[in-house]
């Protein structure tokens, strides 16, 4: 079977909006080329052993390459994509070179080949990613699997913004609490905050694609009972209250909700943010400072920012 390879050349704060425009308009799986993951410390003792050549990532940035069925792909389509990357801007994201490409591959190229680069990755002191073609048992009591398939859903975990996400999440949630997951994508981290205890989970995601990939992994984490997926733009409506909310998002989309964040916490309730370039930092502590949060803590990986934030009383 053919299948068309656009690729898009960008830069690496962009990586995670581009891939999810990548799979909201279709694409059935995306391969990202970062040359950090050539300078990433993995831990042979979790599985994760990758065979990494410089040779196959750019110099600068980073090649997204989305893969679509040859009679869905269209010039009207790689032109609403292009235009889709072009609107980031609005939103202060660097887009660098913003190349595209495209290409016809044969299925073998990507379908399966990428997989021998995928294995079970442990992303916290507790919570391992597991591929769902992988056999993969606990390596100790207190372990607990978030079972994924990466071809097929955006956020599966492993880039640093939602490692960040998963590793406060395994700190703050405690068993009994509600959790709201704004911009759930793959909903990962809603997996998480159930896994941890929490006795309701409102996963919202604006991206229909996204509520069913959700959805179809929460079942396969046996996690769907405790966690409710719905279509929904941001925080808007939003009228049960959380003892945690977490967020992967846009910075500046972030800045745009702290005053709804706030609104949504219980008093102590804690805020959970990431999605945020390095660059980007000051203006994010400033907005929730100003909408009556207080940091608590900041934690750093690969130029990404996860900033954790308690409701104070005004």
């Amino acid at each position: 079977m053919k299948w068309i390879e656009f690729s898009i050349h960008t830069s690496n704060e962009a990586i995670e909006p581009v891939a999810n425009l990548l799979h909201e308009h279709g694409a059935q799986g995306v391969v990202i080329d970062d040359p950090l993951e050539l300078v990433k410390e993995r831990e042979d003792v979790f599985g994760e052993i990758y065979q990494l050549s410089a040779d196959d990532y750019p110099d600068e940035g980073a090649v997204l390459k989305g893969y679509f069925a040859v009679d869905d792909f269209s010039k009207e389509l790689r032109a609403d994509v292009e235009a889709a990357v072009l609107g980031l801007q609005q939103f202060a994201i660097d887009i660098g070179k913003n190349l595209t490409e495209v290409r016809e591959v044969d299925e073998d190229d990507w379908a399966s080949a990428w997989k021998q680069y995928y294995h079970p990755i442990k992303v916290s002191e507790q919570i391992t990613i597991v591929p769902t073609w992988e056999e993969y048992a606990p390596k100790s009591a207190g372990e607990k699997l978030i079972w994924l398939d990466p071809g097929m859903a955006f956020g599966t975990g492993t880039h640093s913004t939602t490692t960040l996400c998963i590793q406060a999440l395994e700190k703050w949630v405690k068993p009994g609490q509600v959790v709201v997951d704004v911009g759930t994508g793959s909903g990962v981290l809603s997996i998480t905050a159930a896994l941890f205890g929490a006795s309701r989970v409102i996963a919202l995601d604006l991206d229909s694609v996204a509520v069913k990939v959700a959805e179809e992994n929460c079942q396969v984490n046996k996690v769907a009972d405790v966690v409710t997926v719905s279509q929904n733009d941001l925080l808007q409506g939003m009228k049960t209250t959380a003892d945690v909310i977490v967020a992967n998002i846009l910075a500046d989309v972030i800045i745009k909700i702290t005053n709804d964040v706030y609104q949504s916490l219980v008093p102590n309730g804690i805020f959970i943010a990431s999605g945020i370039i390095s660059e980007k930092q000051e203006q994010v502590v400033a907005a929730m400072v100003e909408a009556g949060l207080t940091i608590v803590e900041i934690a750093e990986e690969n130029d990404w920012v996860a900033i954790t934030a308690t409701r104070s009383p005004r």
